[in-house]
């Protein structure tokens, strides 16, 4: 089992997982494609021990158990492991502050993904 950042975390990017995790797992794309790898967080497959300590961190309660991703994000879950083949271009990224989302804020990102909070 491993934990998947998911399309809840695009142009959110909130960080405070990337704190949390004691494996140092949580990685920001600092490459040119970003229609491959849109701006998120993605969890290293291999390297993370699921402890869990990243999930309960994300306000946008973007991150979910492999298991356990909704169907509607599935492709989300091959989509960080894709970042394997392309470690070059990832780094754990260091923490920028940011304002909390409002639970409006949240549902409405939800919505927008097609997962009904």
């Amino acid at each position: 089992m491993t934990w998947v950042i998911t399309r809840l975390c695009r142009d959110c990017v909130d960080q405070s997982c990337v704190d949390v995790c004691p494996v140092e797992c949580i990685y920001a794309y600092t490459g040119d494609d970003l229609e491959k790898f849109p701006n998120q967080l993605y969890i290293h497959p291999e390297e993370c021990i699921d402890c869990g300590a990243c999930e309960p961190e994300c306000p946008w309660e973007a991150i979910y158990e492999d298991a356990s991703v909704p169907e509607v994000l599935e492709a989300d879950t091959a989509h960080n492991a894709l970042i394997m083949d392309q470690m070059d271009d990832f780094e754990v990224p260091e923490h920028d502050m940011k304002d909390t989302p409002t639970p409006d804020e949240v549902e409405a990102n939800k919505r927008k993904w097609g997962l009904e909070g």
